[in-house]
């Protein structure tokens, strides 16, 4: 299973480009805490980040450097060959999914926006951000263990 969940910062605005086809194509990068070993102190990891069609239309318009941004997708890796003949790896999130944390104005309002990469592959986390029905409690004698 190839799945990734990430909750960062965005360390630039989001680059935006379209294909010859129409579609859009978004790139960022977020900013995503980890606790070093001493577990003080977190240290950033940069993960890049590619959104298509609707999605990257929508962090296009509403996300900003510096604001909170959850995404969901998958880790894909790919290769090319630089201008001076040297082999480059990359690895970035493909989303599938994102949350918009905060709004554009920054204030203190928290917003809950998400938009579904209309592009993507089906599956994972349907109902990723969106609330769910609690199933009823179960009784102690009800327990299978």
């Amino acid at each position: 299973m190839n799945a990734a969940i990430i909750l960062g910062r965005l360390t630039r605005d989001p680059v935006i480009k379209a294909t010859q086809g129409g579609m859009t194509i978004a790139r960022f990068t977020l900013a995503v805490n980890r606790l070093n070993k001493t577990g003080q102190n977190p240290e950033a990891d940069f993960i890049n980040c590619v959104a298509f069609g609707k999605t990257a239309d929508a962090i296009g318009n509403y996300v900003y450097k510096g604001q909170r941004l959850l995404v969901e997708g998958r880790i894909q890796t790919g290769s090319y060959t630089s201008k001076s003949g040297e082999k480059k790896f990359t690895t970035e999130i493909a989303v599938n999914r994102a949350e918009f944390i905060e709004k554009r104005s920054g204030g203190s309002g928290q917003g809950n926006y998400h938009v579904d990469n209309q592009n993507a592959p089906t599956g994972g986390f349907g109902q990723f951000g969106t609330a769910t029905k609690e199933p009823p409690a179960m009784e102690q004698e009800e327990i299978p263990f």
